[in-house]
């Protein structure tokens, strides 16, 4: 079987630390898919707001996840407390890529991810250009 093979960029521009609730734990009594993916996106909007932005308004229009990939690394559980580092992929005039980079305590990697947004006028219901203001912001 095919695997994804993610290669995080080592340019980190933001990390967070988030604990791991016990609503978090699946019946595996580790975390789900789901609570990985909700603290990553966690940390995505700690990000914009640590720029200035937020999911809705990037300078003008929001954002919308196209896509998103997660290769996990080790097993999350309750209590531990997860390093989550952002770096900014490929940038194009419609939208941007974001690597994530999961740590536990003890500095194991436990999961890297990859996501793919595009800038989106909620209004008009279409796609957006990325804003000046905000390229500037993903490239700092």
């Amino acid at each position: 079987m095919a695997r994804i093979k993610i290669k995080v960029p080592e340019d980190f521009k933001f990390e967070v630390s988030l604990p791991v609730r016990i609503t978090d734990l699946n019946y595996g009594n580790h975390v789900g898919n789901d609570a990985l993916i909700a603290l990553l996106h966690e940390a995505r909007v700690q990000w914009l707001a640590m720029g200035g932005f937020s999911e809705l308004n990037v300078g003008g229009p929001g954002i919308i996840m196209a896509a998103i990939a997660v290769q996990y690394k080790a097993e999350i559980f309750y209590g531990d407390i997860l390093k989550i580092k952002i770096a900014v992929g490929e940038i194009s005039n419609s939208g941007f890529q974001l690597y994530y980079m999961v740590t536990n305590k003890s500095q194991q990697e436990v999961a890297k991810a990859i996501s793919d947004f595009g800038c989106f006028d909620h209004g008009q219901h279409k796609i957006a250009l990325v804003p000046e203001g905000f390229i500037r912001f993903l490239q700092e």
